[in-house]
């Protein structure tokens, strides 16, 4: 596997201006009590969504928000009264003072439109420049109010290239790659209840993908 490294990208600073509607998952583990549910973010909240570009190239992206031991042992806890998050007998109403972003662009196969995946020989495959092209903006949403949030720290970034489960014709495949990025973002007085959102944008200013981190 080729890896660049995490390194900080001019490139990705322009990427830093998205908007996003939730439209993705974060990761929980739920159960029933009598009249309750409960949701565990041990190990941070997940999200994942598809995106792709006009005429083709199709890309998976995941990633998981995370703040040191912030999400260990925190749960959620919806009653016909409302909803509480705990921490064992503490409740928790707003997120720390910043929270670690990470997730990954991943070069994948379009959905064909019978319904199956899309032929390898026609596949659009990714490249770094369609990369650079995203545009993110990130939002904390409060019901429909989204705030734009400006990252002021460094975001590092790294690329690996898949390996075909064919390892005999790799050599003979076009290569695919997975991109990763990583960031902080400020959370400070953030209710909990409020989703961090994220939105990939093209050029001109249509939505690539776009997907949201919620508790």
């Amino acid at each position: 596997m080729r890896s660049a490294g995490y390194k900080t990208k001019a490139v990705v600073a322009s990427l830093i201006c998205v908007l996003l509607l939730p439209s993705g998952f974060a990761q929980r583990n739920k159960h029933e009590a009598h009249d309750s549910s409960v949701w565990n973010y041990d190990g941070g909240v997940f999200f994942e969504t598809d995106g792709a570009f006009p005429g083709g190239g199709c890309f998976r992206i995941n990633g998981r928000m995370s703040a040191d031991e912030f999400f260990e042992g925190l749960r959620r806890i919806d009653t016909d009264q409302g909803t509480a998050f705990r921490r064992g007998k503490e409740a928790v109403t707003q997120f720390p003072d910043s929270v670690t972003i990470v997730f990954s662009v991943r070069d994948e196969l379009c959905p064909g439109g019978s319904g199956g995946l899309q032929q390898v020989g026609t596949h659009t495959y990714l490249t770094q420049k369609m990369i650079d092209e995203l545009r993110l903006s990130i939002y904390w949403k409060h019901g429909v109010d989204l705030q734009p949030v400006k990252i002021t720290g460094q975001i590092h970034s790294r690329v690996d290239r898949i390996q075909p489960y064919a390892a005999a014709l790799a050599a003979e495949l076009p290569p695919r790659y997975d991109w990763t990025f990583e960031m902080e973002v400020p959370s400070a007085g953030v209710p909990l209840m409020d989703s961090l959102a994220f939105v990939f944008r093209l050029p001109d200013g249509r939505i690539a993908a776009r997907v949201a981190a919620r508790l």
